[in-house]
């Protein structure tokens, strides 16, 4: 299948529909391989809990930069082509990181592996286009839920193999699922004729006029910031916290905490249906909630490891909820500029999951567990406070 690609009114084949759920789990995978291995990463460099946490770090931000500079540029160029190419060069770059040296090569190789990432999010504008309009939730939705698998699934298998065969066979084992989706995404996804021929840089201006005109477009991205800052503030350090005392747990404890988290995450669409019914802004509010509640319960009890678990569950949920009514609410605003709509949502998303696992390992080496507890209580009170500060909803205007 090597032609052109437009939604006729004829469903996919499943197999394509797959194959981009696949790309995007495995994409977005990559950003959170190094979480439940942190205390490997650490004792491999002689790094202190702050230092390491560079590493999740800087593969936020990376994936933040190639959400903003390169995922716009999909409207222009060959959606397929910038998947492989991005797929080539992540298999590189994990590789890399399978063979890194130092802590200093292995934090400037994590802001490519951010940046390549992002093909994560090339995938699901490329079954949005693929879908015919009566089909096109339920496609897009397959291919989330493959991106949201990559998120969860990612943990579980890099703390088991981390703790069993080690971190670097952790990483040359991502970079040789990478070349092989390269080689699979070449041959079997179809071409996408570009829809803009505006210039990358009017592209790019765009973001700043989308950004300037919507102020609910400016709340939800604030919010949805705060929320992640919370939300990678735990997740970075919690393979180093379960390290340390009182539970001395490894990393494949760490890891099976992804699928705890997946409880509360799959459980999300059911926000979806309370969106429909009683309005996006609703399940925000409830979202934001549900985090600031799990956190705060763990800071005032951080060395209970059941409620450690519901707490996961809870803000899993919570996290997923919002996302939905964020994602909702910006989609409405204007229909011809979804996709950087979408790339400043994620954008702003993961600028604060890169401040969260700064801060966060900053918290830990500091004040403990209790500390960085107390720190994501007070990023999610502040996303609700967002959602909950008075607004009058501006009409919507186009922008091309």
């Amino acid at each position: 299948m090597s032609n052109t690609t437009s939604a006729t009114g004829q469903e996919p084949p499943f197999t394509l529909v797959l194959l981009l759920a696949v790309a995007a789990g495995l994409g977005v995978a990559a950003l959170y391989y190094n979480q439940p291995i942190l205390n490997l990463l650490a004792a491999t460099f002689g790094a202190s809990p702050s230092a390491i946490g560079w590493v999740p770090t800087l593969t936020q931000i990376g994936y933040a930069v190639g959400i903003l500079f390169l995922s716009p540029a999909g409207d222009r160029v060959d959606r397929r082509n910038m998947i492989v190419a991005k797929a080539i060069v992540l298999s590189g770059l994990l590789l890399g990181m399978a063979m890194a040296q130092s802590l200093v090569q292995l934090c400037v190789l994590s802001v490519g592996v951010g940046v390549a990432a992002s093909l994560a999010q090339d995938c699901v504008p490329a079954a949005a286009m693929l879908a015919p309009d009566a089909r096109r939730g339920k496609i897009v939705g397959m291919v989330m839920m493959g991106l949201l698998l990559g998120i969860l699934l990612s943990r579980v298998v890099s703390g088991v193999v981390g703790q069993f065969l080690g971190w670097r066979i952790m990483f040359a084992a991502a970079a040789v699922l990478m070349a092989a989706l390269a080689v699979v995404v070449a041959r079997r996804l179809p071409h996408f004729p570009p829809s803009t021929t505006l210039p990358y840089t009017s592209l790019l201006a765009s973001l700043g006029t989308l950004w300037r005109r919507h102020a609910d477009m400016r709340r939800a991205a604030l919010a949805q910031c705060f929320l992640s800052a919370s939300f990678s503030a735990f997740w970075s350090t919690l393979a180093v916290m379960l390290h340390q005392p009182p539970f001395g747990l490894g990393s494949s404890v760490a890891g099976a905490f992804g699928l705890i988290g997946a409880a509360g995450a799959l459980a999300a669409p059911v926000a979806g249906g309370i969106s429909d019914r009683h309005g996006p802004e609703r399940v925000t509010r409830i979202g934001t909630l549900l985090v600031f509640a799990s956190f705060a319960s763990l800071a005032a009890w951080p060395g209970n490891l059941w409620l450690l678990v519901l707490a996961t569950v809870v803000f899993d949920l919570g996290m997923q909820a919002t996302l939905i009514g964020h994602q909702t609410i910006i989609y409405s605003l204007d229909a011809a500029a979804r996709a950087r709509l979408n790339a400043l949502l994620i954008g702003a998303m993961f600028v604060g999951m890169a401040s969260g696992s700064a801060i966060g390992s900053q918290m830990l080496d500091h004040f403990g567990w209790r500390g960085v507890c107390m720190f994501s209580a007070g990023a999610a009170l502040a996303a609700f406070a967002v959602r909950m500060w008075p607004h009058h909803r501006q009409p919507s205007a186009a922008v091309v």
